[in-house]
């Protein structure tokens, strides 16, 4: 941030950084239940879905299922476990590796939306440079050393993501404890005075070292790329096992491709992150630290880790019907997002109508954004689905993601709705007559 921004907000004081008077997530309590929650039922997935507990899910009883889990809990041995040395020294390499990349690699500079300020803040765009680099990187080292050499992140699942786990909290109390500095732009929806959910939702809105922005860089390139790597391990240790990649399942290469496909376009597409309420308005807080670097990496690949020991074979109706519910997805969430970027930038190709509101803002209502008010979360939910297809109906659990990427959009909606209307009022009322589908046209 600027020195004239920063002190155009120790002057502005509490009118530009005001006290936050309405509370997300039930307030303190359920940022905290959160807080912890997140970690435990990441672990649990692991624990629950996995060849080293005996399957998804375990073939126990619920009574020794229990009795088990509280054994390992009050078991000092079991929590020591929990840390791999090795794995957590690799994990902190990782991280700087892609801090460097952003560093030294060539890359744009743009410029963010207005904040209260009235400056705009600057990013560098190298992420999908980084994601190239990376895989060309573990491409030759997988070729020159075999499949054997890279299934150390499924060897070393629980030290992974203790150590994505620590880098979240490490990073959350960082910023916090940074966000009392003079000058700090704090986020609207941060500044409430309780420790726990400030910390938990992200006090400060951008918090930066020099000029790294630490809320985007976490957003796109530790995670969102070590997902990918964490599905490139996975087809290694099945080809491992199997003897060879003629023999790695269609499934697998399916889960591979398509997540593969929707990192590399969400990298490719960078700019495009900075118009979203994430880094608009969120503040950088543990909750987007643990979704970036814990729970995207390690959740979302449950699919192809469950097919390292499960292994499914589709014939070619059923991988060709899977490819084209992705490619549904796909059209959908890209040309939805095509339409609202033409549009925000003064474009208009499709020639599609739209509302205006009294203060001048303009809403499309036709196209896909006239079918519902987030289409593009309808693209994300096909193609979410498309990616557990692979995995069977044996059981649900691999099913997870979808599930929980559907309450997870219902909430991102009904917050952005809740915004829309302090932000439209009327208007707002007037637009939702016109564009009444949610999500799902017709649905929802």
């Amino acid at each position: 941030m600027a020195k004239t921004e920063k002190d155009a907000i120790a002057k502005g004081g509490s009118a530009l950084n005001p006290r936050t008077t309405s509370y997300e997530f039930l307030g303190p309590p359920g940022a905290f239940l959160i807080s912890v929650g997140v970690p435990i039922m990441t672990f649990a997935l692991y624990y629950g879905c996995s060849e080293e507990t005996g399957g998804c899910p375990p073939t126990l009883d619920l009574t020794t299922i229990s009795e088990r889990v509280q054994d390992a809990v009050k078991n000092p041995e079991w929590w020591v476990s929990l840390w791999d040395k090795e794995a957590a020294t690799m994990y902190a390499a990782w991280y700087a590796f892609c801090v460097v990349a952003w560093a030294i690699l060539p890359g744009d500079w743009i410029e963010g939306v207005q904040m209260r300020t009235g400056g705009r803040k600057q990013y560098k765009i190298n992420a999908f440079s980084t994601f190239l680099l990376a895989m060309g990187i573990a491409s030759g080292f997988i070729l020159r050393n075999g499949p054997e050499a890279f299934t150390f992140i499924y060897d070393k699942w629980v030290g992974f993501l203790t150590a994505a786990l620590a880098m979240s909290v490490f990073q959350a109390l960082y910023v916090y404890a940074m966000s009392f500095r003079s000058g700090a732009l704090l986020a609207l929806g941060g500044n409430s005075g309780n420790p726990i959910y400030d910390w938990y939702i992200g006090r400060e809105l951008n918090p930066s070292v020099g000029s790294l922005d630490i809320k985007s860089f976490n957003e796109l390139r530790p995670g969102l790329i070590l997902w990918v790597l964490i599905d490139l391990s996975m087809v290694c240790t099945q080809a491992a096992r199997r003897g060879g990649w003629a023999e790695v399942t269609a499934s697998m290469w399916l889960v591979l491709a398509f997540q593969t496909w929707y990192v590399a376009d969400a990298l490719y597409n960078e700019p495009a992150i900075f118009t979203t309420m994430d880094i608009t308005t969120d503040g950088f807080g543990f909750m987007l630290a643990v979704g970036d670097l814990v729970w995207v990496p390690f959740v979302y690949s449950l699919q192809a880790r469950y097919l390292v020991f499960e292994q499914v074979e589709l014939g070619p109706y059923a991988t060709a019907g899977i490819v084209a519910v992705n490619l549904l997805g796909y059209y959908i969430f890209r040309a939805a997002n095509g339409e609202k970027n033409d549009f925000r930038n003064g474009k208009n190709p499709k020639n599609l109508e739209f509302f205006v509101t009294k203060s001048g803002s303009k809403l499309l209502t036709s196209g896909w954004w006239g079918r519902s008010r987030h289409p593009n979360y309808l693209g994300d939910l096909v193609m979410a689905f498309a990616w557990s297809l692979p995995t069977g109906f044996n059981t649900p659990i691999t099913y997870f993601y979808v599930m929980y990427f559907a309450v997870l959009l219902i909430h991102r909606q009904r917050r952005d709705d809740e915004a829309c209307e302090k932000k439209y009022g009327e208007d707002w009322e007037v637009y939702k007559k016109k564009v009444s589908s949610r999500i799902v046209p017709y649905i929802y």
